[in-house]
């Protein structure tokens, strides 16, 4: 069993990998079946396959009042498990052991979630009570089981932990409940799993012994269980210790302690229980590799919709930004302001002589007012267009996810990352001041000989700033009637005006350097707000690759056990 062993190592790493978080259809069903495949692995699987010399742990289960306990507490020939007429009656599971077997059960080897209990009934459905007797042979244990149909949901939960903790059940029924849905759903994954089982039918009232286990036992026929040891105890009055009288239970007895006392056959039921637990192990998880797909599927379109919703809003600005709408309604006017368009403009097409005097004299015209207002209504402009653009980005976002994949929950949890609007209005007021400064930058670095100096000192430094950013702002794309006329008639003001300082190759240098860099600066701020949805995907803790992983280890481990059969 050696290459089985480490492959199953390797399946429990994997299945610590899982996360559905999403609640998509199959979500549910796959984060269940996940803890259920935990819990076996832990509970019997990996320990049973580290120590196959271990006893053999049986599970006593079954419907309400089907007397589980009482048949413990026959076997063991002791009422050592509580036995009463009040439903449930086992809340806390009891294992009861050889005292040689102590060693076996003290630690966390099996059921390692179930704290140990001794000297008591426990009292949680966290806790395992273990109680020793002379009576039960070495090599076997007992468990009593919560009901598998009881009224409280972590009686039923954990009555199917312990069951499939299990290297054999002892499956209790009575006459008046052997047809139930219930034990014959549990019958079933038995089957399924090739578990060694026997059925005690018990509670059978005289006269139809016969007829019920006739009955019964063509039920277990007909589920691929006719194998299994049918015993019936009738209904009969109790000792006066209160046990089942014990000739009712000798030929279970019996058939136990034939298993413990035979090491070959204790080895054997172990085996077979462990190579069904194994083999049912791997299609189960199979059927996680839809559930994981679909998580895998629906992350990627909710990543999508961020980036789309954000590669839209940038797009948006950056067209603004490079076809002269930023132009448009204020700083138009108040550039107008600065430096009239009427007189200039013509200088401008009748090509008159020393034009770069004359543009020069009507800039320093402009009052350092008028060009601090020039500045603000850029700042503004540019400003108010990357929040809108943004938060209608958000908006999308919030949208897509709450009628589709991510629900109210992401939605809100995603809200709660996201800066408010003052802080985003504050840090966009922030980028372009800090994108106006590097124009200073700019025009400083160009204008480094005395000549160009000189003219930047003569007209100052920000009204060559505002003169490049009217450049660089300066396609008539997305300006209409009049406004083309008047921006492209001031832009050529601002062009000439640069060039005569600084050169038209070098004019053009800046305007592009400048406008990348503003581009930049922009998809830069909308990170900061596409993250927190970026990051609550990732918070979601989902895998990608665990999918893949898992559906390998499982092939794996299936062409392992099959060769471990000889097959």
């Amino acid at each position: 069993m050696s290459e089985v062993a480490p492959l199953l190592a390797d399946l429990r790493q994997t299945l610590d990998r899982l996360r559905f978080p999403l609640d998509l259809p199959q979500s549910a069903d796959a984060r269940e079946e996940t803890a259920d495949l935990r819990h076996q692995l832990d509970d019997y699987v990996l320990p049973r396959y580290e120590s196959l010399d271990a006893p053999l742990l049986a599970v006593v289960g079954g419907s309400t009042g089907s007397g589980k306990s009482a048949l413990v507490n026959a076997l063991t020939s002791t009422p050592i498990a509580q036995s009463s007429a009040i439903r449930p009656t086992t809340r806390t599971p009891l294992l009861v052991h050889h005292p040689d077997d102590r060693r076996w059960f003290d630690g966390d080897r099996i059921l390692p979630e179930l704290a140990r209990v001794r000297g008591g009934d426990g009292e949680s459905h966290t806790e395992l009570a273990l109680a020793e007797a002379e009576t039960l042979p070495p090599g076997l244990a007992l468990l009593d089981s919560p009901d598998i149909d009881s009224i409280v949901e972590e009686n039923r939960r954990l009555a199917a932990q312990l069951l499939a903790a299990a290297d054999l059940w002892l499956f209790v029924t009575t006459a008046a409940r052997y047809a139930d849905a219930i034990p014959w759903a549990l019958l079933d994954e038995a089957a399924a799993r090739n578990i060694v089982i026997a059925i005690v039918l018990n509670r059978v009232p005289p006269g139809v012994g016969a007829e019920v286990r006739s009955d019964l036992a063509r039920r277990l026929e007909q589920r691929s269980l006719s194998h299994a040891p049918l015993f019936v105890i009738g209904e009969t009055d109790l000792s006066e210790g209160g046990l089942i009288p014990d000739a009712d239970v000798t030929d279970i007895r019996a058939w136990l302690e034939g298993l413990a006392h035979d090491s070959s056959a204790r080895t054997a039921v172990a085996r077979q229980t462990l190579g069904g637990a194994v083999d049912a192990l791997t299609l189960r998880g199979e059927t996680l590799l839809p559930a994981l797909g679909e998580q895998r599927s629906a992350l990627v379109t909710l990543a999508s919709q961020v980036d789309d919703a954000f590669a839209h809003a940038h797009a948006k600005v950056v067209s603004a930004v490079d076809d002269g709408s930023v132009l448009r309604g204020e700083v138009l006017a108040r550039w107008q302001d600065f430096v009239g368009s009427g007189e200039i403009l013509r200088q401008v097409e009748a090509g008159v002589g020393r034009l770069r005097d004359r543009i020069s004299a009507w800039f320093r015209g402009g009052t350092q007012a008028q060009a601090e207002e020039i500045e603000e209504a850029i700042e503004d402009g540019i400003a108010r267009m990357l929040v809108g653009e943004t938060e209608t980005a958000i908006a999308t976002v919030e949208r897509a996810w709450a009628r589709g994949l991510g629900g109210e929950s992401l939605v809100s949890d995603a809200a709660a990352r996201l800066r408010s609007h003052d802080e985003r209005v504050e840090a966009a007021t922030i980028l372009v001041r800090e994108w106006q400064a590097t124009l200073t930058d700019l025009i400083r670095e160009e204008g480094q000989d005395k000549r160009a100096a000189a003219r930047v000192l003569s007209l100052g430094i920000n009204t060559v700033g505002i003169a490049l950013m009217i450049v660089i702002f300066a396609s008539t794309a997305g300006l209409t009637g009049g406004e083309v006329m008047v921006a492209g008639g001031t832009a050529v003001v601002a062009q000439k005006v640069l060039e005569a300082i600084f050169g038209d190759e070098a004019v053009r240098r800046m305007a592009q350097s400048a406008q990348k860099d503003l581009h930049r600066r922009v998809g830069e701020f909308m990170v900061d707000d596409a993250e927190p949805f970026r990051d609550e995907l990732a918070t979601l803790g989902v895998d990608a690759a665990a999918g893949d992983d898992l559906a390998e280890v499982l092939a794996l481990l299936a062409a392992a056990r099959r060769e471990e059969q000889g097959e």
